[in-house]
């Protein structure tokens, strides 16, 4: 499948027909279908409602990201949620709020604040429901807050790894 400059993977006419044919019932309303595509039937996809013809976009990806993080689905009690608080009053030492503000200040730097809130969402979702995630993985393991979120398993300042490993 092709992609777009945001990662958007679009569908052309032998992707539609490979859809349908192993899985008749899939849900692929929010799917992009490639401007090129027409179908030998002579179908049309403005009758085809479920489906969205691409229109490549005219924002930055920076400006595209920050559109859909205002999509996100999450409840209003996390997207007010002050996650910088949060961490902080997690903290037990003088060590790991040193730590947490540092880190803090990455995230704040990069406007990643709401991808916290929403970590924050994901994992209280995934306890609530007994759903089993990984103790963690690759440069995310290096975030002293990720690991206070629950995110992963992995405290960071106890094996002393370098918060550099993490947003580089």
């Amino acid at each position: 499948m092709k992609t777009d400059m945001y990662s958007r993977q679009l569908l052309d006419e032998s992707d539609l027909c490979q859809i349908y044919l192993s899985n008749p019932d899939k849900e692929i309303k929010n799917a992009l279908i490639s401007a090129d595509v027409s179908f030998a039937s002579g179908l049309e996809l403005s009758n085809l409602p479920h489906l969205t013809k691409y229109v490549e976009e005219t924002v930055s990806i920076e400006e595209f990201d920050n559109l859909l993080q205002d999509n996100w689905y999450m409840p209003d009690e996390y997207k007010s949620l002050d996650i910088a608080r949060l961490v902080l009053d997690y903290c037990k030492t003088d060590s790991e709020l040193q730590r947490v503000g540092e880190e803090l200040i990455k995230f704040q730097e990069r406007n990643m604040f709401p991808l916290l809130r929403y970590c924050k969402y994901l994992v209280d979702t995934m306890r609530k429901h007994n759903v089993v995630w990984g103790v963690g993985r690759g440069s995310s393991v290096a975030s002293y807050v990720l690991y206070l979120i629950g995110i992963h398993k992995i405290d960071c300042i106890h094996y002393d790894i370098s918060i550099d490993e993490f947003l580089k």
